[in-house]
């Protein structure tokens, strides 16, 4: 009975993994199932009357806990309809993917084991979008965007927001994690995937947030592989090989031409505002709902409201039309718990970030770079996106960074559940 379980709880962790660069149909049912896996782990825990902790004790585990705690309280005081408290229960709830992975992972030998299906399952997404590049017949893609001249995405399954995020963090992935690759040739695939990763951000995907990411990852990445003393060298040779790179994209320099633009119509109150402006004007909103409520906020699930509110009261300061339009989240991951929470949402946010590289620090070098990559990652796409609030790139975020927090595992844990065996 105990392998048999083992074997189920293995078959979570890697279907969870792979999933992430599938459907969002495959991917929910893949959730669904680390998390009642998960539970009937505790709940055999709890009636073997085991000793040690059910979860590995980690600071993000706690910070995961306390967080959704504490929106669950906020319900008490929204604005929200119950619908909205419960829809956004559900969205910010996938925190606990987090600490499901480090329930469900025993080992790191599982954790390698899991991590090479996320490899895998991200290299298929990698590419399909260049066989969709190249012309060939993608029988596969459901994205509404793919195909689409106006925005000439070529995303498999989800958006170009998206998949440029994820593919960027690919990069970094597998060239820290290099080490672990059993083959003699690891380095040279791993420069072949990063090369093949980033160009399909820089050149095929047009999202600025992905962009910005791809860049951090770059820099982050020459900076440790360096010597201390040419570090500030290459920085300044990376930041010219970057400039060009965006002088020679037409996907960078027409969306980054996109902000300027967006950013002037905005100050000028154009009556249709681009991206940018949107981006402007809901970040704008959600300010003055912070200053309005800037200790405890307006409770979970409160946001849609609370910019309605705004708009209404800032008529003056906008065309009608931006009134009726309908928004679900600011774009801002910080000004959406600045709203829901107040600045206690705020601190919250930057304190998981901050037990997330606490808990790095637990790692070997490789694992730890890796580790660190995606949350710098994150912090920088939760400053464009409701990234943890969104659904496939909050549910990649979440499993990703759970299996890299279980490679501080020891190689060989003792097997699981004894007493349900017996």
């Amino acid at each position: 009975m105990l392998r048999s379980i083992s074997s189920v709880r293995l078959f979570l962790i890697c279907f969870a993994a792979v999933a992430l660069a599938l459907p969002m149909a495959i991917l929910s049912l893949a959730k669904l199932m680390a998390l009642l896996g998960a539970l009937i782990l505790l709940v055999g825990r709890w009636v073997g009357r085991r000793v040690e902790p059910a979860l590995p004790t980690s600071a993000v585990s706690l910070m995961v806990l306390l967080t959704l705690t504490l929106m669950l309280g906020s319900a008490l005081w929204s604005t929200g309809s119950n619908e909205e408290i419960l829809t956004a229960m559900s969205k910010h709830g996938r925190l606990i993917l987090i600490p499901v992975m480090l329930c469900l992972i025993r080992n790191r030998r599982e954790a390698s084991l899991a991590l090479a299906f996320f490899v895998g399952g991200q290299l298929f997404l990698l590419g399909s979008t260049w066989l969709l590049f190249a012309g060939v017949p993608v029988p596969w893609v459901t994205s509404k965007e793919a195909g689409i001249c106006e925005i000439c995405s070529y995303a498999i399954f989800s958006s170009y927001l998206d998949q440029s995020i994820m593919t960027a963090v690919l990069a970094a992935v597998c060239w820290h994690l290099r080490p672990l690759a059993p083959t003699r040739y690891r380095t040279a695939l791993a420069l072949l995937v990063a090369t093949l990763a980033l160009a399909c951000v820089f050149f095929l995907f047009q999202g600025r947030t992905g962009h910005l990411v791809a860049i951090a990852m770059l820099v982050l990445a020459l900076a440790w592989e360096l010597p201390q003393p040419l570090r500030g060298k290459a920085l300044l040779l990376t930041l010219l090989l970057l400039a060009g790179l965006m002088a020679g994209s037409s996907k960078v320099t027409d969306r980054f031409r996109e902000v300027r633009d967006g950013v002037q119509s905005f100050h000028q109150r154009d009556e249709l505002p681009s991206s940018t402006g949107l981006r402007l004007d809901l970040w704008q909103r959600s300010v003055q709902s912070i200053t309005d409520s800037p200790w405890i906020g307006t409770g979970v699930g409160s946001w849609n409201r609370e910019f309605k509110r705004q708009e209404q009261n800032h008529l003056r300061d906008m065309p009608i039309n931006r009134a009726s339009s309908q928004h679900h989240n600011p774009h801002q991951e910080y000004l959406l718990w600045g709203v829901e929470l107040g600045l206690a949402g705020v601190v919250m946010l930057c304190g998981l970030m901050l037990a997330l590289y606490r808990d790095s620090l637990r790692l070997d070098p490789p694992q730890r770079r890796a580790m660190q990559s995606v949350v710098l990652a994150l912090c920088i796409a939760c400053l464009f996106n409701c990234s943890l609030y969104d659904a496939l790139i909050g549910d990649f975020f979440c499993i990703t960074l759970g299996l890299l927090l279980r490679l501080a595992a020891p190689l060989d844990a003792r097997p699981a559940l004894p007493e349900m065996a017996a």
